[in-house]
């Protein structure tokens, strides 16, 4: 009896190899859109794509041990079951937008912390379709290798395509789906490649599951809990290359409607329509009345970084101030922002870029920065360090001064005292501006830093938020003596914990 395993054929064996490619570009499609469908749930962090990325390798690795299983099996049935495999995928990638949206809210009502909220969450929705998208690539290796003189030639040529099919799928995530398509869209298009690799792999298996109720069945409800992806409320107003941006109505008055812009999960800027000059959020009536209150007229110019729900620049052009330059990295938000918050795009300059990048190659000089990018845990990094302080500092005029808001908690203001040491080692006065009120145990504070060359000629000042409120300067005693009880470290390009520094707090949506 001849018990040799006859080669795949070429045809076959190109095909086992477009396989191989196909769902490794997939599977990382998903990984990239699992960060993005997370977002508007925990935000955009450096812990939402450490989790996601330690969820879905542990998902490949569980997936490529039990393919390894299944490729010890006889050819036709390690090929159906593989098959089966990617019904598998099929399913729970067309059905993560629904379970997201079902267990997000338990997940983060039941754990506080916001390492274990994001981690549980991603496991939940994601774990399963990168464990079923795991198990093909040991079978399809195995199989393209028997029978064949020269086995690790198809080994390097499979383990090459799995390589060349998650690049693709980066680059494509990246820059075609979810810019053009969207999350709930690629998932669907993800859903139809696992569903066609399925009958794929039942075709090349040489059985007639394909005959079988059962897998049809699987197939359709595959294909029916993509396609309802489709139809689930949408989550973004408009979802970009970089944020889930939706408008939140705050007021039931027509005739003065105020609305919310919140990018991810954060609340990123309130405007009414009827006071542009009317701030509703503290941190904007802080940068707004602090940065006015230095400028002894209104014919100052200023850079801000960040456009958000464009308050500050649109309350400064209604006062009649000019010289306005906002570094937006979205365009979508400030599309957002003139389609719902009345902003006039005409009344600034708006480039469209990284604000760091921005004022690397922009010489001129401002009188006023404005820092308005630092939110909740994920606070940009290259926009903290000293070095970048030094660029602010060098764009800065004579009189100019650096207002940058910031959250910290009041029992720790870690993240605080590392900024204020990074800006004094570039500033020579540094002043922390917050509510005149006592703080309260666990809270959330917002700060806004003054830094400039000289102090401000008052240490309080009143403003609306809306209601009326009073900000005072924290005194240089209590600052120097958390900073030297933390024994803050100056932030540089090479060091910026800032993730760390911000601590462990609750997510909230």
């Amino acid at each position: 009896m001849n018990n040799t395993i006859a080669p795949p054929s070429r045809a076959a064996l190109w095909l086992l190899t477009l396989l191989q490619a196909s769902i490794s570009g997939a599977s990382l499609v998903v990984e990239i859109v699992a960060g993005r469908m997370i977002a508007p749930y925990v935000g955009m962090s450096l812990y939402t794509w450490t989790s996601v990325i330690a969820v879905v390798l542990a998902g490949f690795s569980v997936g490529h041990w039990w393919g390894g299983r299944i490729a010890a099996l006889e050819k036709g049935r390690a090929l159906r079951l593989t098959g089966w495999t990617m019904v598998g995928a099929a399913l729970t990638t067309g059905g993560a937008a629904v379970v997201l949206r079902e267990v997000a809210g338990p997940v983060l009502a039941t754990w506080a912390n916001p390492l274990s909220a994001i981690t549980i969450l991603t496991a939940l929705v994601f774990f399963l379709p990168s464990l079923f998208a795991g198990v093909p690539a040991p079978v399809l290796a195995v199989v393209a290798m028997q029978g064949r003189d020269q086995p690790e030639r198809a080994l390097g040529a499979m383990f090459a395509a799995g390589a060349v099919g998650a690049i693709g799928g980066t680059l494509l995530a990246g820059f075609l789906f979810i810019s053009w398509l969207g999350s709930a869209a690629t998932l669907v298009v993800i859903t139809a490649i696992y569903v066609i690799s399925a009958l794929l792999l039942f075709g090349l298996s040489g059985t007639a599951g394909l005959k079988q109720p059962n897998t049809i069945a699987s197939l359709c409800a595959a294909v029916g809990l993509g396609a309802a992806t489709l139809f689930l409320p949408a989550t973004c107003d408009r979802e970009s290359q970089y944020y889930c941006i939706r408008t939140v109505s705050l007021s039931d008055d027509p005739a003065n409607p105020v609305r919310l812009m919140v990018i991810d999960h954060l609340a990123h800027g309130i405007s009414g329509s009827q006071n542009p000059q009317e701030m509703y959020t503290e941190h904007a009536a802080m940068l707004d009345a602090l940065a006015r209150m230095r400028m002894p007229t209104d014919d100052f110019t200023s850079f801000h970084i960040g456009g958000g729900s464009y308050s500050v620049p649109r309350a400064w052009a209604d006062r009649g101030i000019g010289g306005i330059t906002v570094a937006e990295i979205d365009p979508a938000v400030t599309a957002q922002a003139i389609a719902d918050f009345w902003f006039v795009p005409e009344t600034a300059r708006i480039i469209h870029q990284d604000a760091r990048r921005t004022l690397a190659e922009d010489v001129r000089q401002y009188d006023v920065v404005i820092g308005d990018a630092f939110t909740d845990i994920a606070v940009p990094a290259h926009l903290v360090t000293r070095e970048f302080f030094q660029l602010v500092s060098d764009r800065l005029s004579p009189r100019g001064v650096f207002a940058m808001n910031i959250l910290d908690n009041t029992d720790r203001l870690d993240a605080l005292a590392s900024i204020i040491v990074t800006l004094r080692s570039v500033f020579p006065s540094v002043e922390v501006w917050t509510e005149a009120r006592p703080p309260v145990r666990g809270e959330r504070r917002i700060f806004v830093i003054l830094a400039s060359a000289t102090d401000s000629p008052v240490s309080e000042i009143s403003a609306r938020s809306p209601e009326p409120r009073r900000f005072a300067v924290l005194e240089d005693r209590f600052i120097d003596g958390f900073v030297k009880r933390i024994n803050a470290q100056v932030l540089t390009d090479n060091y910026a914990p800032i993730d760390r520094l911000m601590g462990f707090y609750p997510v909230t949506n």
